[in-house]
Formats: C-alpha cells, structure tokens, sequence
C-alpha cells in the first residue's frame, strides 16, 4: 500500500483538489494529512472531502511529515504538497518503479500550472537539475521505501531544504528514478513574487545552504 501523506498550512484554496486527484487513482493507498495549526477552513475542508486521515502536528513541514509517516500503514511513503496534483497512473508508475530493489525512492517530473512560456523554462530547468545533480524538491512528489525512511530516520526538523537534505541521505541507501508522469503544481509563488525573482532565489538559497548557512536563516529569507 501507499501512504500519500501531506503536510498542510493554511490551504483551505488546495487541499480538495489534492485529494480529489489522489481519490482519481483508485487503488490501494490511504491518504494522511497532517495539519499544522492551520487558522483558515483547511481541517473542514480536509474532514468534508472524506477519505483522508486527519492528523494534527507541530507547524513544521519536516515534524508533519515525520508525523503522517508514523501514522501511516503503507510500505511505500509520497510524500505530497498540498497545492500539487498527481496524474493518473501516479500510484502504478512509483510501484514499477520500485520492482527494482536497488530503488530507494524517487520523484515525479514536475508541470507547472500555468500556460506561459516562462514556466516551461523553469520546468526545463528543474528536468536538467535532476538529470545532472539527481536533486528534486519536495514540490516533485517525494516517495520512499518506508523501511528505508525508518531506517535514516525521517525527515530533520529544519525550517527549510528538508526534501534537499533527506534526499542526500536517501542517494546513500539506493538508487532515485524520476518518473515520466507528472504532478502538477500551483504557480502561485511564481505569480505572486515574480518568476525570474523565485527562481534567482531559489538558486542562491541552495547555494547558501551548500556553502553551510543555517537553514533559519534560510527560511526568513526565503519567506519574507
């Protein structure tokens, strides 16, 4: 079985259509949701679609996952944002792809929900990352073998660059696969802030947390 677990905050706007695409599937899975304190309508939004485990955490999105992960049941962990949406044939894709034993886990290709140019660009880009560094983001659909999850001991409690992080120690238990099907993710960062100025940010926040700098520094950063 597969635990599609999702760390929530305030995503009253999402959550339905993340579960919605999820339910879409059929199959066996369970969906955990993990909410973080969230102040709008997102745990009645979650409790209204039916379907979905609702668990409440310390607001954090490496504590909630960590959290949906020790309530989740399934063999298999996908790890999933609340603004992204798998395609059809998401939950067969990651069980072939973990036939292969040597398989650790791995991440979709990532489709931008918007029709501009730009952001075929930033899809590019982000193909190219994985390609060359095998480093995907946690905005990818993150899955995982659940024995090895256990095994490296989940998720730290960072503000930021936990999917950067945990994935350095999952290239150590195996090999990542990213697959052809897609998750489609919100664009509302990239409308809100501006393309060109997430991107460059999101390009020095990585090379800061390379360099060593602390990840709460990072976070104010990358959420001001």
């Amino acid at each position: 079985m597969i635990s599609v677990i999702i760390p929530t905050l305030n995503e009253q706007e999402n959550i339905s259509g993340c579960i919605e695409s999820i339910h879409a599937e059929g199959g066996d899975y369970e969906i955990i949701v993990c909410d973080g304190g969230s102040s709008d309508r997102t745990v009645d939004v979650v409790k209204a679609c039916g379907g979905a485990t609702l668990i409440k955490t310390e607001k954090g999105r490496g504590a909630q996952m960590n959290g949906g992960a020790e309530a989740a049941k399934g063999q298999v962990l996908l790890f999933l944002h609340a603004d992204t949406r798998p395609e059809g044939g998401w939950s067969g894709a990651i069980l072939s792809a973990l036939e292969d034993e040597s398989v650790a886990g791995g991440a979709f290709t990532l489709t931008i929900d918007n029709t501009a140019c730009q952001y075929r660009l930033i899809e590019s880009w982000v193909k190219l990352r994985c390609g060359i560094f095998g480093l995907p983001y946690g905005d990818q659909g993150i899955f995982i073998r659940r024995k090895i999850f256990d095994r490296i001991g989940g998720y730290r409690d960072i503000p930021l660059m936990e999917d950067v992080e945990i994935i350095g120690r999952l290239k150590d238990e195996g090999r990542l696969v990213f697959l052809k099907k897609c998750v489609v993710t919100s664009d509302r960062r990239w409308v809100e802030k501006g393309w060109m100025r997430v991107w460059a940010m999101n390009q020095m926040i990585m090379l800061m947390y390379k360099f060593g700098v602390n990840p709460r520094i990072l976070a104010r950063l990358y959420y001001r």
